[in-house]
C-alpha cells in the first residue's frame, strides 16, 4: 500500500512539474520580449495609426493600415529604429528606391537585425529602409547626417 502511494506521489509531481513547464514555456517568450523592450526603451503599437497618433517622432510615411509596429527613438542623438509589419508587402509611397545607404544605425534592439543595412533598398524621408517580405525595417541617423537627405517628405 506504501509503495502505491509513492507512485501516485511521483506522478502527481511529474504531472505537476509537465504543466508548469508547458506554462513557462508559453509565458516566457512574451515576458523576455516585455523585458528586453524596457531595456532598449521599445515601445510597441498596434498600428502605423497608433503609432503616430501616440508620438511625434514616429515618421508620417509610416502606413496607418501597418501593424505590429516597434519604435527605438535615442534622446539624445534624435536616432530611430522602426520596424513594421506592411501587408501589402509594398513600400509606403513617400519612399524612393535606391542602391545605397547613408549610414548603419547606431541604435541596437533585439528586434532589428543586424544584416538589416545590407537589405536597404529604399529612403522614406529621413530614413533609410529595407523591406524584408512583409516587414519593413527603418533607420535614421542623427539629425545632422539625416538632414542631409533630400528625397521624400519628412520625418
Amino acid at each position: 500500500m506504501g509503495g502505491e502511494r509513492s507512485r501516485r506521489t511521483a506522478a502527481t509531481v511529474v504531472v505537476g512539474g509537465a504543466a508548469a513547464a508547458m506554462l513557462l514555456v508559453m509565458v516566457a517568450p512574451a515576458a523576455i520580449q516585455r523585458v528586453q523592450d524596457r531595456l532598449d526603451q521599445t515601445v510597441r503599437y498596434p498600428s502605423g495609426s497608433a503609432a503616430k497618433a501616440d508620438r511625434t517622432e514616429v515618421p508620417r510615411w509610416l502606413p496607418d493600415s501597418a501593424t505590429g509596429i516597434a519604435f527605438l527613438a535615442s534622446g539624445d542623438e534624435g536616432e530611430r529604429l522602426i520596424r513594421a509589419t506592411v501587408p501589402d508587402r509594398a513600400l509606403p509611397t513617400a519612399c524612393t528606391t535606391t542602391g545605397h545607404t547613408l549610414d548603419d544605425p547606431h541604435l541596437r534592439a533585439h528586434w532589428f537585425p543586424t544584416d538589416t543595412p545590407r537589405r536597404a533598398t529604399a529612403h522614406c524621408g529621413q530614413y533609410d529602409v529595407a523591406l524584408v517580405g512583409d516587414q519593413l525595417y527603418g533607420w535614421r541617423g542623427a539629425p545632422a547626417t539625416a538632414g542631409a537627405r533630400t528625397a521624400g517628405p519628412t520625418g
